[in-house]
């Protein structure tokens, strides 16, 4: 048996793909089907606060449903044929359905409109796919696996071992501090004290417990309060 010839460097660079991080209340879906994977679609997107949702299958699996509720007016939910018009003012498009042919018309119709499209059962026709992702207050850590939805899933649970509420407490506390100083015009402040509390042993001094006596040993020998 041969062995699958290594890829390109700059084959690899092409598919490598830009990292973002959407504000959820600028998220304005569609999610194109009604089983069970377009419910955990939908499910992400309330759990990264979407504005709004809309979406659109001939039939609403009860799960679709359920992963509906409790966003009152976030999701809409059309239970008919999928139509072009559907995209509207979503800015973002997943394609969810159990049959190709859609799939493939709604990835065309979105692509045509400039609109960023998700294709669940043939990711190269879209222009985006959603990263295994971990989340603890204000620290988000996406993770992608070429492809592998199961070793992206193994290698987030890895760091959300690690990186848990300690982590979270401690991303909002200078996230306060920094947005403090930013808005008293003391933006360089904030870049002193970063370089001092967010330095190479960032992470052992969160894990430590150090960051938190770090932090306000800056605070006392500061005028910033």
């Amino acid at each position: 048996m041969s062995r699958p010839s290594a890829r390109r460097p700059e084959a690899a660079a092409e598919g490598a793909g830009l990292p973002v991080l959407l504000r959820g209340a600028a998220i304005r879906a569609l999610v194109v089907g009604g089983g069970m994977v377009a419910a955990r679609k939908l499910a992400t997107l309330l759990e990264a606060g979407a504005g709004h949702v809309r979406v659109v299958a001939p039939r609403l699996s009860a799960e679709l449903r359920e992963a509906a509720s409790p966003a009152g007016g976030r999701v809409e939910l059309v239970e008919r044929a999928y139509e072009a018009g559907d995209i509207a003012q979503a800015n973002l498009v997943i394609a969810a359905t159990n049959v190709r042919a859609v799939n493939a018309v709604v990835a065309r119709d979105a692509d045509a409109l400039g609109r960023l499209v998700s294709v669940t059962d043939a990711p190269a026709e879209g222009t985006w796919t959603a990263m295994a992702t971990h989340r603890t207050g204000s620290l988000v850590v996406g993770v992608s696996a070429g492809g592998v939805p199961t070793a992206a899933t193994r290698v987030r649970d890895a760091i959300a071992a690690r990186f848990d509420a300690r982590y979270a407490a401690a991303v909002e506390r200078l996230a306060a501090i920094r947005g403090h100083l930013i808005e008293l015009g003391e933006g360089e402040r904030w870049r002193d004290a970063a370089g001092e509390v967010t330095g190479e042993d960032f992470c052992a001094a969160v894990e430590s417990g150090d960051l938190s006596r770090r932090i306000a040993r800056w605070e006392a020998t500061s005028s910033w309060a």
